[in-house]
């Protein structure tokens, strides 16, 4: 066909393209177009999805990289670039726009776009106004690279707009060119185009009218509708554009930043010479011969691949992060580097695992490396800015995430732009569970009382499917850095983040990974400021100076192991949640290879491929170890003949399935999409024949796929749960050992995990731990370590009391030389009315004031005393407040209650029917029928294809696991998602100390709770 399409939008351009750049590109070259350009408005955010499946599928059409650029709504231009040097002032510009405006807006001016010395300009001309001066004004600064867009997509006026067009094309003489101002790839996606423009615009489709799309013709058209619209040299243009535009985005090339390598050394020298080093610190002067064998091996490969570089930009950073004294931890596929251990990038010692460096860099995949530091969440700032300070912002960004609709934002802006209301969007959404897959949502959605046969209904429901997936905005990646050694504007656009100070590129982590470009992932852990915490606690009372790494030089206590079988992991490292804890004491860890395999086994991946019973059967002796072939054999050997990992499926579909280095490729890609699954059946057909065609069954077969679903729906790699396991230990030891320490280490560092304050406090309690009260005269800030009768109780600090700022606190320790008398005297020291009153609220004057009402009245009494009678004198007693009344302020000023527990003040009231406790529980045999009533405090469904959701119900004497079938859940669909008070019936399981109930009948019991503000942890 002679055309190229050189105006195209995907929906990169939010809310307003409708199609995906893939779609756009696959559609363009059936219709056999000879090229399309991507030329979203002022980015280019979409062209390397374009790219990528143009090489994936081999498509034999050119991509043509451009962008819509428009000056103050007075003119408006396609940028198109012949070469890299055009490439490179286009990302300039848009950068320059992009930082000149506050997120998801730009500023143009003329004289950014008369810059542009090599991008080839298509000017799309508004004929409502006289365009005379600027017809050449444009003549003046792109002669020779100029051409004026003739669009026809048969609106009311358009012979006269086309004539209009016709008219300037002589006066400046500037060539005409057919543009299709695309904006989707198929006629069928108009309806989804009026749903984004309306929300768009802040209207409902019916009410933007006219200011919608009148027809389909912004789609991609057939040749022969072409042919039939636009004069043969205006279609012959578009080639003639196409032809000069011959650059490719695989010219595209990173060049290291070189400051971190010493004047005088090569970058391989000085990283030989820091791994020297660091060898003879982590093994001592004797590094053994299989060791150095290794570090020999990776340190060729990193040459071959010339990544010494980026090695060597990762040790500064993990340099300056241990002079801060800031905690940090590799995870990734660093875990599996020896390098990376002499480096101390990681603390996963290689004689520990079964090092696989040829996961991390292999010449044959040419991947660039994955190193992912995780580092203290409430100091990762510090880490950020060092990079922006050495390297400057026009070096240094944070890549971009795309933010996706997903099934209740996808449903909340269809239906708001079909005129559906707040309120019954907010219902459906509530009460629509997306994790049940039994009851597809249509089916739930009809339940909940919409005319399904209704026409806005049935669009409704296509439309919601569609838009799943959508890019909706660009946002900042959580921590992976873009560091380049010139500018990196000429290399991608920057444009501002949403927090000051952060920049970020227009391109995700996977666009990265298409193009073969390095980031730096600078990530934040909670757990490792709590561990910081908790190791600076135990040095300051218990004078022992101890390091990440002497904790988990061995890893094979055990008396911690003991604790992990009886599930006794609340405020644990990625073993906390109850699906990690019922599965405990079924596999029970007693090294640290099998705590790798226990953090990984409870994923949707080996769930859904039933590759858990298996594994734990072999464990257990109880099962022959077997493998389906002596190839698979050197690839399951670690699990027991079971894939457990996400490396191993995919070992397995190259061995097993004939796959290709590049096959293989693209199936982990497919598989790290979160959330994306339906990239991965096109793999489906190849992977079963070809298992089929090799011998193996149909039935592993598809059980293999069955795992490679549950990966896409989250991917956990063994180097990743390597790291983890690491630091999954070394939390176990701390709690173990040192619980008060490690108790206010996790309070300190809250929020993070799976546990509220309140939780945390009722598990330290029953661990034996005295917890003291929020007091003007005893507390911290923080939470904090009291010394009392040859223990150590946990004193709450100020940071618990809802509404006190760190400043008032400040105030408050600077005046406490001594205790502090009475309310009176704290009164005068200079805090604001509102922190004394939150402070007296929280009961925290209770040394002073015999209860919080006593307090509040006198500070209301010494703030107003003149305007009082002498005879209200401030020693006026009140009334205790009621427990009840007691237990309201708590949660409300705290968050908890040290005192009362909502259940056992339900019970002293006789408001609840008989149940069994949780500490009674452990008493009721297997099998036995019990009812247990208590505060849902979580709910967590791993992506299994049962169904089944872990609930924890929390009571006067401590928690109790309930298993909720899905059949269960959705039969009482209200209660199980609805209710905070929750009243199960159900059967006792026990697994030796381990108790669990499965539920049977459940009753929503919140009306009990009314005035009660608690919140559970659901879905995490």
């Amino acid at each position: 066909m002679l055309y190229a399409e050189l105006f195209c939008q995907s929906n990169y351009s939010f809310l307003q393209g409708a199609s995906h750049p893939e779609e756009l590109v696959t559609r363009a070259c059936e219709l056999g177009y000879r090229a399309i350009a991507i030329t979203d408005e002022c980015s280019v955010a979409g062209v390397v999805k374009a790219y990528s499946i143009i090489k994936a599928d081999r498509l034999p059409i050119k991509l043509i990289v451009g962008s819509l650029l428009k000056v103050d709504n007075q003119l408006e231009l396609i940028a198109l670039c012949p070469n890299r040097q055009a490439y490179a002032e286009l990302c300039r510009i848009i950068s320059n726009a992009r930082r000149r405006a506050e997120k998801n807006h730009y500023q143009l001016s003329e004289w950014d776009i008369a810059s542009l010395k090599h991008c080839l300009l298509i000017w799309l001309p508004d004929t409502e106004r006289d365009n005379t001066s600027l017809g050449r004004w444009l003549k003046k600064y792109h002669s020779q690279r100029l051409w004026i867009g003739l669009q026809k997509h048969l609106t009311y006026g358009e012979a006269r707009r086309c004539q209009a067009l016709q008219t300037l094309s002589d006066l400046h003489q500037i060539p005409l060119v057919a543009c299709g101002g695309v904006l989707m790839h198929d006629p069928s996606r108009l309806p989804l185009q009026h749903v984004l423009s309306a929300r768009r615009l802040g209207l409902t489709v019916k009410c933007a009218g006219r200011a919608l799309l009148s027809n389909a013709e912004r789609s991609l058209r057939g040749f022969a509708t072409l042919q039939s619209l636009f004069a043969q040299d205006l279609l012959q243009a578009s080639c003639d554009i196409a032809e000069r535009c011959d650059f490719d985005l695989s010219e595209l090339k990173y060049e290291y930043p070189t400051e971190v390598i010493p004047a005088g050394l090569t970058a391989m020298t000085y990283l030989r010479q820091r791994v020297k080093e660091g060898s003879l610190k982590r093994f001592g002067s004797q590094v053994p011969a299989d060791i150095q064998n290794t570090i020999d091996k990776e340190l060729a490969v990193i040459e071959q691949m010339n990544y010494a570089h980026f090695f060597l930009t990762i040790d500064d950073i993990a340099r300056f992060a241990r002079e801060q004294n800031i905690l940090y931890q590799g995870r990734g596929s660093s875990a599996n580097s020896v390098v990376c251990y002499c480096l101390e990038i990681t603390a996963v010692d290689p004689r520990h695992i079964k090092v696989l460096f040829e996961r991390f860099i292999s010449p044959e995949r040419n991947e660039p490396p994955d190193i992912d530091v995780d580092f203290e969440h409430e100091r990762r700032e510090e880490i950020i800015q060092y990079i922006y300070q050495k390297y400057g912002r026009e070096r240094a960004a944070l890549a971009a995430t795309v933010i996706c609709y997903r099934f209740k934002s996808a449903l909340r802006d269809v239906g708001k732009a079909l005129g559906f209301n707040d309120t019954q969007l907010s219902f459906f959404i509530k009460h629509i569970d997306r994790r049940d897959k039994r009851v597809h949502w249509h089916a739930q959605l009809a339940e909940l009382g919409p005319d399904m046969g209704a026409k806005t209904t049935r669009q409704l429901l296509a439309l919601v499917e569609t838009l799943i997936g959508f890019p909706r905005h660009l946002s900042q990646h959580v921590g992976g850095f873009v560091i380049s050694r010139g500018p990196l504007y000429e290399l991608v656009p920057v444009e501002n983040a949403a927090m000051t100070e952060r920049t970020v590129i227009q391109w995700d982590k996977d666009d990265l990974e298409s193009l073969g470009l390095l980031k730096v992932d600078i990530l934040a852990l909670g757990m490792l400021s709590a561990i910081r915490k908790t190791l600076d606690s135990i040095r300051q009372h218990h004078q022992k100076d101890y390091q990440l790494h002497q904790i988990t030089a061995e890893m094979n206590d055990p008396a911690v192991f003991a604790v992990l079988h009886r599930a006794d992991t609340v405020g644990m490292f990625q073993i906390e949640s109850r699906a990690q804890m019922s599965m405990l004491p079924r596999l029970k860890p007693i090294n640290y290879y099998d705590l790798v395999v226990q953090i990984a086994i409870v994923r949707p991946g080996p769930i859904q491929g039933g590759m858990v019973t298996p594994y734990l059967r072999r464990r257990a002796g109880e099962e022959r170890v077997e493998y389906p072939s002596k190839d698979l054999e050197n690839v399951l050997e670690r699990t027991l003949g079971v894939p457990i990992f996400q490396e191993q499926v995919i070992k397995i579909a190259m061995v097993a399935a004939g796959f290709s280095g590049g096959e293989a490729d693209q199936l982990r890609r497919a598989m790290g999409s979160w959330g994306k699954s339906g990239k991965l059946l096109q793999f489906k057909d190849k992977l079963i024949f070809g298992m089929l065609e090799r011998g193996y069954t149909r039935e592993f077969a598809e059980q293999l796929f069955e795992q490679i679903l549950g990966f896409g729906e989250y991917g956990f790699p063994e180097s990743h749960s390597a790291s983890f396991a690491l630091l999954a230990y070394a939390s176990a030891w701390l709690k173990h050992y040192y619980p008060a320490a490690f108790y206010a280490g996790l309070l300190n560092s809250l929020p993070m995990g799976f546990y509220s304050a309140s939780q945390l406090v009722q598990d330290a309690k029953r661990h034996g731990i005295l917890v003291l009260p929020v007091c003007v005269n005893r507390s911290l800030y923080q939470h904090s370590l009291e010394p009392l009768e040859n223990t150590l109780a946990l004193r709450l600090g100020f940071r618990q009391v809802k509404g006190l700022s760190q400043d008032d606190v400040d105030i408050l320790l600077r005046h406490r030389k001594s205790a502090f008398g009475s309310v009176e005297s704290i009164r005068q020291i200079g805090m604001s009315n509102a922190a004394l009153t939150a402070l007296a609220s929280a009961n925290a004057f209770a040394s002073l004031s015999s209860n919080r009402h006593q307090a509040r009245w006198q500070l209301m009494y010494t703030r107003n005393k003149t305007l009082l009678n002498d005879s209200t004198q401030g020693a006026d007693k009140l009334h205790q407040p009621s427990k009840v009344h007691s237990l309201l302020e708590d949660y409300h000023n705290l968050g908890l209650s040290l005192e009362y527990h909502p259940v056992s003040l339900l019970l002293h009231e006789q408001k609840l029917p008989r149940f069994v406790c949780a500490e009674q529980l452990k008493q009721s045999r297997h099998g036995s029928l019990v009812t247990i009533i208590g505060l849902v405090t979580g709910r967590q469904r791993p992506g299994t294809a049962s169904g089944v959701t872990f609930m924890t119900l929390e009571d006067h004497t401590g928690n109790v696991n309930v298993i909720v079938w899905s059949a269960t859940a959705s039969a009482q669909k209200r209660a199980f998602l609805g209710a905070k008070i929750l009243q199960v019936k159900g059967t006792v399981e026990r697994s030796g100390e381990i108790v669990h109930v499965i539920a049977g009948k459940l009753t929503d019991l919140s009306h009990l709770l009314e005035t009660l503000t608690t919140h559970s942890r659901d879905f995490h």
